[in-house]
């Protein structure tokens, strides 16, 4: 079952969060058939993007990070909420995957150094956040780092790791650590954590070692006292429904919807996140617009009354 962690120091100067995403990185390849390069980015942008749902306040809040780069892969998108469960996808599942000379996977060039990371915060107050930085590296982690110093100001570190089957290719481990210094951190604060990080293995290691995200987070913590303030499990999870569609139906006009059955009379909507179908046939899409109708002359006659 994959978890995730937030901890902070006693004195209140750091804070940390990881996670093991390893099921949840499995199951969005194998939903989406991702190549080994798609995996590898998609998989650390999960990760990335349930630590940072897990740190919204909010209940109903939800973070939509998106890396736009120039290469192959085209966009990867991740959504959270606010318990960190996660769902996303990539413009090309298909993506080549090239390797450096110590056999990891080249993200960077799966992705493209070229281009930004925007990232969305809703609050569910129908007025989100938007913040948008440009790549440093197209290696995700690197590109997190960027963003939460530039457009936060928050000086952080982040870790993120997908390890693959090099036989099969498959999901074999995944995880990551967020760490960051809160105001009021003093130098010999500042400068613990970073010899500590100077030792620190890539998290995929720590996890085949068979640490756990508690373990990891007070390893990069040694030397300070280190509290948890929750630990939850997190899953893949889509939050798609022929309900939302048929109320995104709605929006439209009469003819629009009308007009939207393909040569066989049926509409076919595709969930990017989960793939799974939706199809509405003729029939289906005269009865939403009767509901719709309905509604609107009852929300018409309630106002007339008023």
């Amino acid at each position: 079952m994959d978890k995730i962690i937030r901890c902070i120091t006693s004195d209140g100067a750091v804070m940390a969060s990881a996670i093991d995403a390893s099921d949840i990185v499995f199951k969005a390849q194998k939903i989406h058939g991702l190549s080994r390069s798609a995996t590898a980015a998609l998989g650390r942008l999960l990760c990335a993007t349930s630590m940072m749902g897990a740190m919204l306040k909010q209940k109903d809040a939800s973070i939509n990070l998106r890396v736009s780069g120039d290469g192959e892969l085209g966009p990867v998108i991740a959504v959270a909420d606010s318990k960190g469960n996660v769902r996303g996808y990539v413009g090309n599942a298909n993506c080549p995957t090239e390797y450096y000379n110590n056999g990891k996977i080249n993200v960077s060039k799966a992705v493209g150094k070229n281009g930004v990371l925007n990232v969305m915060r809703d609050y569910g107050s129908g007025d989100p956040y938007i913040g948008q930085v440009e790549l440093v590296s197209g290696e995700i982690a690197e590109d997190i780092t960027n963003y939460f110093a530039t457009s936060e100001q928050i000086p952080t570190v982040c870790a993120l790791g997908v390890l693959i089957n090099k036989e099969d290719g498959e999901v074999m481990l995944a995880g990551g650590l967020l760490i960051q210094l809160l105001p009021g951190a003093f130098e010999d604060t500042i400068e613990k954590l970073e010899k500590n990080l100077e030792t620190l293995e890539p998290v995929t290691t720590m996890l085949a070692k068979g640490m756990s995200i508690l373990d990891i987070c007070k390893t990069a913590l040694a030397g300070f006292e280190v509290e948890v303030l929750d630990e939850y499990p997190v899953k893949y999870v889509c939050t798609c429904s022929r309900e939302k569609l048929e109320r995104l139906f709605c929006t439209m006009s009469d003819d629009e919807i009308r007009a939207m059955p393909d040569e066989n009379g049926r509409v076919v909507a595709n969930c990017h996140f989960c793939n799974k179908k939706y199809i509405f046939n003729k029939e289906d899409l005269e009865k939403i617009i009767k509901e719709k109708n309905s509604k609107d002359n009852t929300s018409k006659d309630k106002k007339s009354k008023e």
